[in-house]
């Protein structure tokens, strides 16, 4: 189904169409976790197995991405088939403009993701580790376009945190100013995605997908245009061994430096360095995360969706 969102038309796949008109639950999904965020053929093998997740939890999954200059809300076989086999520019909102223009195609990150799922009317969205504000950002001012998407874009994110490589302190410094709402689910310490405890304490704390479903309910009263930011952590027996990790990064982090790695490219070089320093174990708990985030997001839109129901507690 074509949908017409002012001078732009996205097409959604007729799963997609069906379950936003029927008021059901449906779950965005990026990806640039597909096209570079994981290594072939284990790319696709997940693409399917987190839709699958939500299949099972009667959750409907869109997956978007921008194929030949179309924007495409839920992927079909063939759609999944490209973004893991084939060279995807990694695509923020930025970046949509020129893809649409010149028929070209890409992998939507976190913040073109947002974007694209909120004008097609999705609530919620599951990625593994939101970008943030990289480490020396005060000499280099990198700092993801995820953020400044979040603040201004009224769609719930479940995130296991952002990723160690990030300035973790930073970036919660600039979503709270940036004014998102960050809740932690069933912990109050902001998870670092391969380890589940960053150091750095959260204000709110929520324990179910109903408690998610209710504050998103209160954002939409108030008019609220920012995002809600769910930090989803491993279990601790799940996360990465944290002195694996933290030799690991320091590993990378100096590659990144000696190879004067920049912009974008900084992201997935790390994520690589650090599956080769760790001997594919950060690749495992990637793995473990997708799956948890994916997993408690359909909880989350089964929970919003009811309570719109009829005799659901308003």
């Amino acid at each position: 189904m074509e949908q017409s969102q002012g001078a732009v038309a996205m097409t959604l796949s007729p799963a997609v169409s069906e379950a936003l008109s029927a008021g059901g639950p449906v779950v965005a999904l990026e990806s640039t976790i597909i096209s570079h965020g994981l290594p072939r053929p284990d790319n696709l093998a997940a693409a399917h197995d987190c839709e699958n997740l939500l299949r099972d939890q009667g959750v409907t999954p869109a997956t978007i991405a921008v194929l030949d200059g179309q924007i495409r809300i839920g992927l079909d076989a063939d759609g999944l088939k490209r973004v893991a086999s084939d060279e995807m520019s990694k695509t923020s909102v930025r970046d949509l403009p020129v893809l649409l223009a010149h028929g070209r195609s890409g992998a939507t990150t976190v913040a073109a993701t947002a974007f694209l799922a909120h004008r097609a009317g999705i609530r919620v969205f599951a990625t593994g580790g939101l970008g943030g504000v990289h480490r020396l950002a005060a000499h280099t001012y990198d700092e993801s376009a995820d953020l400044v998407t979040l603040g201004q874009t009224p769609i719930t994110v479940v995130s296991a945190g952002v990723k160690s490589i990030l300035d973790i302190a930073a970036t919660l410094e600039r979503l709270e100013t940036l004014g998102v709402t960050v809740l932690g689910y069933r912990t109050s310490r902001f998870p670092a995605f391969w380890l589940s405890d960053s150091g750095h304490d959260l204000d709110w704390r929520v324990e179910t997908p109903q408690d998610v479903a209710e504050v998103m309910a209160a954002s939409e009263s108030l008019g609220c245009r920012q995002a809600v930011l769910v930090g989803n952590p491993l279990p601790a027996d799940d996360q990465l061994d944290p002195g694996v990790h933290d030799a690991a990064l320091t590993r990378a982090l100096a590659a990144a430096q000696e190879q004067r790695i920049r912009g974008k490219q900084v992201t997935p070089f790390l994520l690589s360095q650090m599956v080769h320093a760790t001997g594919g174990l950060s690749l495992e708990v990637n793995l473990r995360i997708i799956r948890s985030n994916v997993t408690l997001a359909g909880a989350v839109a089964r929970a919003w969706v009811d309570r719109a129901r009829p005799g659901a507690t308003q």
